[in-house]
């Protein structure tokens, strides 16, 4: 029962933020072998899921930076915070998602959307946004659609990394494995708006190491989300990649 064509999840209420960060930033985070994509873009979105063909309804939040890899540019996941168990254990041990238990907030007044993620007592994560019609700047509408190419559907790429510490204590279990998956969003509502951005130092989880230097903007989806199977199509050095493996816990 736990493996099926997608994953499915409706009536999916999101808010994304992107901003532009800096290059040797995305550099020093991304293990290899992916790259740096062409423009030092992040994004972060939290969520509400309110049913999914999986039976669990949970909310979730996450971090990416664009990245590369054989010519392919997708968003590679730093952090995936999540309120439920079973959305992290299939997220994590089946795809790779670097993901762990949080308190997330997401609320809508009017125009006014806000988004936090909170862990041992520090919101590290706060979006506010006003669905204005209108981004911060106006060449951020081209820089987005550099990044996601809207229409009736949107198929956004996944670079994650599935690893496990070997209980000997001595390296991983197996070379971590580079994992390339699809998620389709199929939105039945898309509002663009203006968006602040505010991610706290926190010593558990460091979002604020994806510092902002340009936020350029936000939008809201209400739509059909369905996460499609993953591939292997690729392995990590273990040595190289031992700084990057501790996404999923707290050390």
């Amino acid at each position: 029962k736990i493996y099926q064509e997608t994953y499915d999840f409706y009536d999916a209420e999101m808010l994304t933020v992107v901003w532009e960060t800096k290059p040797e930033i995305v550099k020093r985070l991304l293990p290899p072998p992916l790259r740096p994509g062409k423009r030092p873009i992040a994004l972060a979105f939290v969520a509400n899921y309110p049913r999914t063909n999986f039976g669990v309804s949970y909310l979730e939040s996450a971090l990416f930076l664009r990245a590369e890899f054989k010519g392919e540019e997708g968003n590679y996941c730093l952090a995936m915070p999540v309120t439920n168990d079973m959305a992290l254990v299939l997220g994590r041990e089946v795809f790779g998602y670097p993901k762990k238990m949080a308190n997330i907030q997401f609320r809508r007044r009017g125009k006014e959307i806000e988004g936090l993620t909170e862990r041992h007592g520090q919101f590290f994560f706060e979006v506010k946004a006003r669905m204005t019609g209108q981004l911060n700047f106006p060449e951020a509408q081209n820089i987005l659609m550099e990044v996601f190419r809207f229409g009736p559907s949107l198929v956004v790429v996944s670079f994650n990394f599935k690893y496990f510490l070997a209980p000997e204590g001595d390296g991983f279990d197996y070379p971590p494995r580079l994992m390339r998956e699809e998620v389709e969003f199929r939105p039945k509502t898309i509002e663009i708006g203006e968006a602040e951005l505010k991610l706290h130092p926190s010593e558990f989880d460091p979002w604020a190491e994806v510092e902002p230097v340009k936020v350029l903007g936000a939008f809201y989806t209400v739509g059909h989300n369905s996460m499609r199977k993953g591939k292997i199509v690729g392995e990590s050095d273990p040595t190289a990649f031992i700084p990057f493996s501790f996404m999923k816990t707290d050390f």
